[in-house]
This record gives structure tokens, sequence and C-alpha cells, in this order.
């Protein structure tokens, strides 16, 4: 893939993913954080099930079980944290919370799959976790928002796990699709049973949740895959780090004031994130004339 073209999508590609924390603290103006999210998943999973409906569907009732799993995992529990979340905490401390995950996952594949990381992974992830410490201000009194987009990147990191264990059994568009959809029902039901549902229809809150759902979902989703598969997934992976970014500053445009050992926190969390996805060890192919 050329460089320029490269570059365009994941700079795309990562400010979808960081600027819906901006847009869905946006959206909680005009409805309550499990229902729009419910809106948004359930939207984008039936939408994808149409793109994919020629697509191999999972073959018995335990393969549907695994994707329900990580569609609970991955959509319902990743997103219903952040934007119960966005109630009581940024958009940019969210996002940087929420992006830990990398550094989870180096925790979580030691101990479940039996991974063997590097000395610069492990370096990465204590990094990454001093920088939490930062972020949360230098102590470790956790609020209930804190507490949430921490929750938030345990949640993923589960889901990356299963992702890496199930992963290769589904079609990843067919994967993907229900997962989000699966996800988004369940949030549905979770608005329903564990608050009170409120919605205010008008061309805003209609135009964030077909934002959230198109752009920041399908849009989003469509490009990190074509990503991976083009490229290199290991260094694609490593440009993570730009969606926090995006989220601290589409954040800080809409007149969020964040605090300057947020940003310091932000910066050793980005920095562990890159030692752990980059693969140094790999060496710069020489085309042969």
């Amino acid at each position: 893939m050329h460089p320029v073209l490269f570059s365009v999508l994941i700079m795309v590609t990562t400010f979808l993913m960081g600027s819906s924390f901006t847009v869905g603290k946006i959206g909680l103006t005009y409805a309550s954080p499990l229902l729009l999210v419910g809106l948004r998943f359930t939207i984008a999973g039936v939408l994808m099930a149409i793109i994919v409906r020629k697509k191999p569907l999972p073959a018995n009732i335990s393969d549907w079980g695994r994707v329900f799993t990580i569609g609970l995992m991955q959509t319902a529990g990743v997103m219903g944290a952040i934007f119960l979340s966005l109630r009581t905490i940024t958009a940019g401390e969210s996002s940087i919370l929420t992006f830990t995950n990398p550094l989870l996952v180096v925790l979580m594949g030691t101990v479940f799959l039996r991974i063997r990381y590097r000395l610069l992974q492990w370096i990465g992830a204590g990094v990454g976790f001093l920088g939490v410490f930062i972020t949360l201000g230098f102590h470790l009194q956790l609020t209930t928002g804190t507490l949430l987009g921490l929750g938030a990147a345990v949640s993923w990191s589960i889901g990356t796990i299963l992702i890496k264990k199930w992963g290769s059994l589904f079609n990843v568009w067919v994967l993907t699709a229900y997962q989000m959809l699966f996800g988004g029902i369940i949030l549905l039901v979770m608005s329903l049973t564990m608050e009170n549902p409120r919605l205010t229809i008008n061309m805003a809150s209609v135009s964030i949740i077909l934002w959230l759902a198109i752009m920041a979902s399908i849009v989003q989703f469509a490009i990190w895959f074509y990503l991976l598969n083009e490229g290199d997934p290991g260094k694609t992976s490593a440009f993570l780090f730009l969606a926090p970014f995006f989220g601290v500053l589409s954040g800080w445009m809409m007149g969020e004031v964040v605090e300057w050992y947020v940003y310091a926190g932000g910066a050793f969390i980005f920095t562990g994130i890159f030692l752990v996805n980059w693969n140094f060890a790999k060496r710069k192919e020489i085309s042969l004339p």
C-alpha cells in the first residue's frame, strides 16, 4: 500500500475512533447512555448483517454462542462502560483509560493463552500502567467515571482474548456484524432494566446516532480491518495510540478542560502501547534487482 494512502486511512480510522467519545458525550444531551449506545450498535449491526448476508454464517448453536459472548464483552461491556463514564468524566479521560486495553491484553494473554511476550513489551506495559496512575492524578482514589473507563478497557481486553481464541472460526465481517448486533440488543435490554430510557428525537439527535452507527462503527471498522489485512498487523495496531489523542483533541475543541496530569499520563500510556505493539524485531526487507 502506498505510504500516503496508508497514512490517510490511519488518520481517518483513528479519528473516527477517538472523536466518537466526544460525539457520544454530546449525544447524552438527547438520550440516556445505554439507550444511545444500544441504538448505535443495533443499527450498525443490522446494516452490516444485510451487507454480509451472502457470507457464511456460524455453523451451529455453539458458534452462535461464541459470537454472542464476544458481542457481550466487545460491544455491550466496552461501550456500555464508556457511555456511562461520559456522564462524570471528560471524553479525553474516558478515551485514554479505555485505550489502555493493549496493556491489559499482555497480562491476560500471558495468563489465559500462555503467550510469551518480549521484555520490551513488558516494559511497555509497565510504562503504560504508570501512565494510568498519573492520569488518575497521582493517587488511587477512583471515581465512578474512572472505574467505568478502566472497566471498558478490561472488557475490551477480554473481548480481544476471545477473538484471538475463536476468531478463526468465523468470517471476520460476519463476526463483526453479529457481535455488534448482539451487543446492541444487550445494551437496549440493559437500558430498559437499568436506567430510565430517555430519547429526544430531532435533527441533532438523529444525526449523532447515524454518525455513531455508520461513520464511527461501520466505516471505522471497514477501514481498520482493511489496513490490518493489507499491511503488517503489528505495525498497524501500534497506531491505535492516535485514537485517544483524537479523543482528547476533539474534547478540547468542544470546550472540555483537561488537567495537565491527564496529558502527562496520556503520554506515558501512548508510549507504553507503542512499545507493546510495535514489532522492532522485524527487519526491513531488501528488494533484489
